[in-house]
């Protein structure tokens, strides 16, 4: 059985979602993000990084979520695997693209905007994100005019692996209404039944 490390309130929440899509059974091992947790020496072994998530599959052991996502994609037959050179070129792009452009804005913005204690919260840093995310927000919102997805006709990995970032969004409060066609996709994509399952992992504060 594929077993993921990790839990859904962190970037593990991805490849959750992903097992959740493509129907596989599989074990969650919850591991939080304390150093405790993941510096012991049995999940040094399997994650030198001391990070969240890894996926084990028999023998593989994989971690970096979009990694484990595009693993999953294409190792399972169903409608997340890219089912040509081309959507899975667009997939990857898509995905490394989301990592480094939107990822560690939304996760700064979030911080202050709802992570950090009160005392700790800078809003010039709120002020900041929200400035540099215009333009990647600007660029996904024009290329999903028209479109249902972002690789080929269907659902895919890169949705998810997109989407699965722009979850911050939501819970950073970030006003998405500049871009209908994004708010558009990110809505159909959170959805989905696959995510709505996932929501029910994580508790409600």
């Amino acid at each position: 059985m594929l077993q993921i490390y990790g839990n859904p309130r962190s970037r593990a929440i991805r490849c959750l979602w992903m097992l959740e899509e493509i129907g596989r059974p599989y074990q969650l091992i919850e591991k939080t993000t304390r150093a405790d947790d993941l510096q012991t020496a049995d999940y040094l072994r399997l994650n030198p990084n001391a990070r969240i998530p890894t996926l084990v599959d028999g023998d593989l052991v994989l971690w970096e979520s979009m990694a484990i996502n595009l693993y999953l994609a294409q190792k399972y037959d169903g409608p997340m695997h890219c089912d040509s050179p081309e959507v899975l070129g667009i997939a990857a792009q898509w995905s490394f693209w989301a990592m480094l452009e939107i990822e560690h804005l939304l996760l700064h913005l979030l911080e202050h905007r709802a992570l950090l204690a009160e005392f700790s919260r800078d809003p010039s840093a709120i002020e900041r994100n929200e400035l540099l995310l215009k333009k990647p927000l600007g660029v996904l919102n024009d290329a999903l005019a028209g479109r249902e997805h972002l690789a080929g006709s269907s659902f895919t990995v890169a949705d998810l692996n997109v989407a699965g970032i722009l979850v911050w969004a939501k819970m950073a409060r970030l006003d998405l209404s500049a871009y209908p066609e994004l708010t558009r996709w990110l809505n159909a994509c959170l959805a989905r039944p696959a995510y709505l399952r996932l929501r029910e992992l994580t508790p409600r504060k």
